[in-house]
Formats: structure tokens, sequence, C-alpha cells
């Protein structure tokens, strides 16, 4: 199976381009972006050397679905889907920040409080607590927007007063960061699932705040099974999840965790090619829908040819 880990496209009016760890994203005439989601899979802040198939398709199509679920909430940049691994949308000013807001204390979050720590980016935590136990309410914990390297954890306070966003802007994240977790929990709950965490990054245009890039998918958000949750719960058994989790703790218990002179374990075909049947399972139960792989045997021609035709119109 053929994946897509680079892209070096030159568009018409193409203005700027920006590769991130996931997706390459391109500027046309400082007004609209063509966001790729390539099939490039990164943990710890580091780019896996190896692709993993269908990976872009899932992302992108589930993104999609949820920026239309959600569009009542809180404006969103996309525009149009003109090819699977492709949104076309509005150019924002990006907020230096992401939103990340917590259901249940797992992951990064776990391993802090399991360390000794009781404050999340100024957020008290109580004692007492155990591994994917749910917090009485969401909280949200931020962190800056790192264009490379490690992104940190940062507090409301340290936001507002270092300038990074304005309180009463800040304010409006927050309230956009609940409703939209609010949204997903209840679409997620639909599914049979538990919308655990996740995050989401706003930018602002002609004044107006949007919510720009991906949103409730297993790159950026962490799903529990319901129906297993409790009795997983007073076990104290792991969570079955859909999410990115399971490839990170593989990575842990190879012996990588993004740490200078480390080095990424060999992923072999099967492995990546069980990482595709994780993600392709998650679209199937978020969406409630079959996923259709389309046709990868020449990607970058198919994307070339599809994002000038919407250009072109």
């Amino acid at each position: 199976m053929k994946t897509l880990v680079q892209t070096n496209y030159r568009f018409p009016g193409q203005t700027g381009v920006y590769h991130g760890k996931v997706r390459d994203v391109y500027t046309i005439n400082d007004d609209i972006l063509v966001m790729i989601a390539t099939d490039r899979i990164s943990a710890f802040d580091v780019v896996l050397p190896q692709g993993i198939p269908y990976k872009g398709q899932v992302l992108n199509q589930i993104a999609a679905r949820f920026l239309d679920a959600t569009a009542d909430v809180v404006p969103n940049w996309k525009l149009a889907v003109p090819d699977p691994m492709v949104t076309v949308g509005r150019c924002c000013e990006p907020y230096s920040l992401e939103m990340v807001i917590r259901g249940y204390l797992t992951g990064s979050a776990w391993r802090e409080y399991k360390a000794g720590a009781r404050s999340l980016c100024g957020v008290p935590l109580p004692d007492g607590m155990r591994e994917n136990q749910q917090f009485p309410i969401p909280i949200i914990t931020p962190t800056t927007k790192a264009k490379a390297g490690h992104d940190e954890n940062i507090s409301k306070d340290e936001i507002i007063r270092s300038g990074i966003v304005a309180e009463a802007e800040y304010e409006q994240l927050e309230h956009y960061t609940k409703a939209l977790f609010q949204r997903g929990t209840e679409i997620a709950a639909q599914k049979g699932l538990i919308l655990v965490d996740t995050k989401y990054e706003f930018g602002r245009k002609d004044g107006q705040i949007y919510l720009i890039d991906e949103i409730h998918t297993p790159d950026s958000s962490r799903y529990f099974y319901s129906e297993e949750y409790s009795a997983r719960f007073e076990k104290g058994e792991e969570q079955k999840q859909l999410s990115k989790e399971f490839v990170r703790k593989w990575l842990m218990d190879n012996g990588f965790q993004g740490k200078t002179g480390q080095q990424v374990p060999l992923m072999t075909t099967t492995f990546c090619e069980r990482v595709t049947e994780r993600y392709i399972e998650l679209y199937e139960r978020i969406v409630g829908e079959k996923f259709v792989k389309v046709d990868s045997d020449d990607l970058e021609e198919r994307i070339r040819q599809h994002v000038l035709a919407y250009l072109e119109k």
C-alpha cells in the first residue's frame, strides 16, 4: 500500500507553504489555504520514519465531518474538500495556543499526576485520583503552539499576563472549547464512545474567531469504548481506546519517548498495517459508515488534479 509522506506542489497563486508534522499547508493569494493531510504520523512531537496507509484520508474525512457538525457552535475555516486527503479553507491568523480539554485523567496528564503533580496548567488536582478517572467537570490545559520542538503547558494566568491572548479573547476561546467538547461528547456517545480528551486550534480573520485545523480525529483526540469503561475502571484495567495512544505506548515499550539520543524503533510493515486498521476502526465507529479506500496508485497526481480543478473555479 502506497503512502504520501511528502509533497512539493506549485499551485497557481501560491504565496507560501508550510510543512507541519502531519499536514502540508499551501497558501493561495494570501487568502485561501490548501491543507493536505499526509500519511505521516508523529508521536512525542517527532515525525516517525514510516507513513501509515490511508491515515491522511481517515484524518481529513473525520475532521471534515466534525467541522460540519460543529459549524453552529463556532465558525470554522473549512470551505471545501476537493480530495479525500485535502481540505480548502480560509487563511486565518492562528493563535499561538492549543486549547487542550480533558474529561478524564489519562495519557500525559496521568503520567504527570502519577509522578506527583497536583496542578496541571494552573488547574488544581485532588489527591487520590486513579488512572482514567473522570473529572467532575472537564478541565482546560492549554499548551503553547511551537513551530518546532515540543509544545509547552501554560496556565490561563500566564497566557493573559504574557499578552499571548487578551483576557476577553481567551475567555471566548475557553467558551468555544467547552461547547465543542460538549458537542463532540454527545456525538461520540451516540456511537458508543467516550470523547476522553482533545485539542482545538483557533485563528482570526477580519475580526472573527474561527476554529481551524482538524477536530476530533485520532491524532487530536482520545476515545474510550463506553460499554467497557466502568468495568475496566473498577478492575484497574487498561481502557480499550481508539486513539494514537497505542502508538505512543508501543514506542515507550521499545525505549523511545522523543528524548535526545533515543532512536525510533523499527516500524515493520505489519505494525504500520495494524495502525491503519485502528485508524479505520475509529473512522467507522465515530462516523457510522464503512470506510471506502480511495485509489492510492498515484496519490500526488490525484491530489494535484483535484486541487487544480477546485482553484480553477
